[in-house]
């Protein structure tokens, strides 16, 4: 169903995105990889030796408006169209409120937020001219209840759950498919953490998360998928 379409994924240069991007590739999909370091060319390398070569890497700044709208045009001239927009781009940390500093609250905001926001205004023209297409972010459980000393962080995912649901609100008449997917504790580079570590081993996968995405983009026309949420069996999940 996804064969010989157009995705951008941000935040691809490892972790979660970067699986992304291999899932969509099997799927037959064109990519754009944005990512905000020089490693996103070592992502479409790795994946050209998978043999996918429908694979352009993009070096920008998720939460620059200048960068996101060049992105997105890259994309248009190279492939002719844009079916997918992954915003999986994103940055955590985890403090009190009294030892958040305003410039650590702007950062993050600046990212998870914004980015999510520049992205998505950034594909809505050409979806809307098409009236079709996909916007899936990459989200939090968080975005469902409060952890302590989580504020910012948990306030963004907040944030980007009333953006997603407005939005699809907005679009739905053109055809436009708008959701979101919320994983819990997944073994992946976040927060100044590194992935395969030993006590992540009963953590979500990031191939769990790039499935997801699959399976809500891969959603039969007269199907829209608001929202999953996924949890490892070991975390304790607090229903809101």
């Amino acid at each position: 169903m996804l064969k010989g379409q157009t995705a951008i994924v941000t935040g691809a240069s490892r972790g979660i995105g970067k699986e992304i991007a291999v899932k969509l590739a099997q799927q037959g999909m064109k990519l754009t990889l944005v990512g905000s370091s020089e490693e996103i060319h070592q992502s479409a390398e790795d994946l050209n030796k998978m043999g996918f070569s429908d694979v352009v890497p993009i070096q920008a700044d998720i939460s620059n408006e200048v960068q996101v709208k060049a992105a997105v045009e890259k994309t248009l001239q190279t492939y002719g169209q844009l079916d997918l927009l992954v915003n999986n781009a994103g940055m955590g940390f985890f403090k009190q409120v009294d030892e958040t500093t305003l410039d650590e609250w702007k950062k993050v905001f600046e990212v998870n937020v914004q980015g999510v926001f520049l992205g998505s205004r950034a594909v809505l023209p050409h979806m809307k001219e098409r009236k079709s297409g996909t916007i899936i972010t990459i989200s939090s459980d968080v975005a469902r209840y409060t952890i302590p000393n989580g504020s910012a962080y948990t306030a963004t995912k907040y944030a980007v759950q009333g953006f997603s649901g407005s939005l699809a609100q907005e679009v739905r008449e053109y055809g436009i498919r708008v959701g979101t997917i919320n994983p819990g504790m997944v073994d992946t580079f976040f927060a100044e953490s590194k992935q395969g570590l030993e006590e992540k081993k009963d953590w979500l996968k990031v191939e769990d998360i790039a499935n997801a995405v699959v399976y809500m983009a891969s959603a039969p026309k007269h199907m829209m998928i608001d929202e999953i949420v996924l949890h490892p069996f070991v975390q304790n999940y607090p229903i809101a």
